[in-house]
C-alpha cells in the first residue's frame, strides 16, 4: 500500500499586487505520486475554494503553474510529493508566486507583465529567408543543430529569470537572452545586426553574472548559462 504522507502547506495570499502577503497554512494528506497541482487542486475542492493558481496543460509544457516551492521556482505540475520531500528533506512546503511580475491574486502573476521583456526581443523570425526556386526547406548543418535544438525548448515558464541574480534590475533576463540568441542560431534569420544589438545593449548579456542560476531551476534541462556564455565570447555559430 502506498504510504499516505501529511503535509503543512503555508501558501502566500494577496488579493492585490499592492497588498502585503499573508501566509495561510493549510494541512492535507497525500499520496507520494500526486503533484502539487493536485494538492491545491484537492484545497480547492475540500478547504478552500477561494485559493488561486494558475494552470493549463499540466504536462510541463505551457510554463503556467511555475511558482516558487521552498524558494525555488519549480512547475507545480512536474513536482510529485515523494520527490520533493527527498529534495527539500521536509513535508511542509511555503508556496509563493515568482516575483519577476506583479502578483494579480495569491500565486498567479500578471502574465502580459512577465513577457514584456521576452517580447522586446522580437522572439520571432523578424526577415525570413525567402524558400530557393523550387521551394526546397531551409538547412541546418548538424552542428548548428546541436546548438539549436536544445535552445528551442524553452517554454517561457520564467523559473530561470526568478532564479537570476541579475534579471530584476537591468539585466532583461535569461529566458529573454534564449528568446533572441535562438533566433541568430536559426538559419531562416535573416535580420542578425539586430539580434546582436539586443544581445550586447546595456541590457543584455554582459550584465549576466554567471551564477549558472537559470541553467540549476530550469525544468527543461537547458543549460542557459552555456548559451549566454557563448553570446558573451562571441562564439554564436551561424
Amino acid at each position: 500500500m502506498s504510504e499516505i504522507y501529511n503535509l503543512t502547506l503555508i501558501i502566500a495570499r494577496r488579493d492585490s499586487a499592492d497588498d502585503t502577503p499573508r501566509y495561510q497554512t493549510y494541512e492535507i494528506q497525500a499520496g507520494p505520486i500526486m503533484r502539487f497541482v493536485d494538492l491545491l487542486r484537492t484545497i480547492n475542492d475540500e478547504q478552500d475554494p477561494t485559493l488561486t493558481w494558475n494552470s493549463s496543460c499540466e504536462h510541463g509544457q505551457c510554463g503556467t503553474c511555475s511558482m516558487k516551492i521552498n524558494a525555488r521556482p519549480m512547475l507545480a505540475c512536474e513536482l510529485l510529493v515523494e520527490n520533493a520531500i527527498a529534495m527539500f528533506g521536509t513535508s511542509t512546503f511555503t508556496l509563493e508566486p515568482l516575483e519577476i511580475a506583479p502578483v494579480v491574486r495569491d500565486l498567479v502573476i500578471d502574465s502580459d507583465a512577465a513577457y514584456e521583456r521576452v517580447n522586446s526581443v522580437k522572439p520571432y523570425i523578424i526577415e525570413p529567408l525567402p524558400p530557393g526556386s523550387e521551394a526546397e526547406e531551409h538547412q541546418i548543418n548538424p552542428d548548428q543543430l546541436e546548438y539549436y535544438v536544445d535552445a528551442t525548448r524553452c517554454i517561457n515558464c520564467f523559473c530561470c529569470s526568478s532564479a537570476c541574480i541579475s534579471s530584476h534590475r537591468t539585466f532583461l533576463g535569461p529566458n529573454a537572452m534564449l528568446a533572441t540568441i535562438v533566433r541568430v542560431l536559426d538559419p531562416r534569420e535573416q535580420e542578425k545586426e539586430e539580434r546582436y544589438r539586443k544581445i550586447y545593449s546595456d541590457q543584455g548579456v554582459y550584465r549576466c553574472h554567471t551564477s549558472k542560476a537559470c541553467s540549476h531551476v530550469c525544468p527543461k534541462e537547458i543549460d542557459v548559462a552555456r548559451f549566454i556564455a557563448l553570446a558573451k565570447k562571441g562564439f554564436l555559430p551561424e
